[in-house]
């Protein structure tokens, strides 16, 4: 019998690990932040609100951008199990990063909802075990103002330390064990998003 294909991956879509009820985001950040973090369970001194915070619901794409842990600022990646409310908040309030045709009329009405909104969105390509860029995209979501302090404050459910996962699937991955480093992966799915909504961030249908 022969084995079925997996169909396409849609070019822009969000897949998470999820519950009902939660969403996991990743964060890379200092050792001082991500210390007293994960003791708080939320983001607390030195983590500064009045910066721009990037939450990415891609581990791998979290990999990437990190370099595994590696690079100077991102030496913790910490997992964020946030409520599913709370995402659909920032989504609600978000706007792409740079103006697309197609998903706003004209550049003035995304110039509208940019300065109405306090959640900016980008789509990067996705990414694989060496880094390598995937034919599909995956979601940025960069909170500001108000949402950062709804993220810290009420959307927060719990603060894990996914830093040596991450550090173990580099080194397989880097030992060319791609199989071990496959089973290793978070099981992320594609995330339910309904269709006006995924029209105002610019997700593909």
């Amino acid at each position: 019998m022969q084995e079925q294909a997996n169909p396409p991956v849609p070019y822009r879509q969000i897949r998470a690990l999820f519950t009902g009820d939660t969403v996991t985001v990743y964060q890379a950040c200092r050792p001082a932040i991500a210390e007293r973090a994960l003791a708080a369970g939320t983001f607390v001194p030195p983590f500064s609100r009045g910066r721009a915070t990037w939450i990415k619901p891609s581990f791998l794409w979290m990999a990437y951008r990190s370099g595994w842990a590696g690079k100077h600022g991102q030496e913790r990646v910490l997992a964020i199990e946030i409520t599913r409310a709370g995402l659909q908040w920032a989504l609600e309030h978000a706007c792409p990063s740079h103006y697309e045709p197609g998903t706003y009329a004209d550049h003035a009405a995304w110039r509208h909802r940019m300065d109405i909104t306090c959640v900016r969105i980008q789509w990067d390509p996705e990414r694989g075990l060496h880094h390598e860029p995937l034919g599909h995209r995956s979601l940025q979501i960069g909170l500001t103002g108000q949402a950062v302090n709804r993220y810290v404050d009420d959307w927060i459910v719990s603060i894990g330390d996914a830093t040596a996962l991450m550090i173990q699937i580099r080194d397989l991955a880097a030992a060319s064990r791609l199989s071990e480093a496959r089973r290793l992966l978070p099981a992320e799915h594609p995330y339910p998003v309904d269709p006006q909504l995924a029209s105002v961030i610019g997700m593909a249908s």
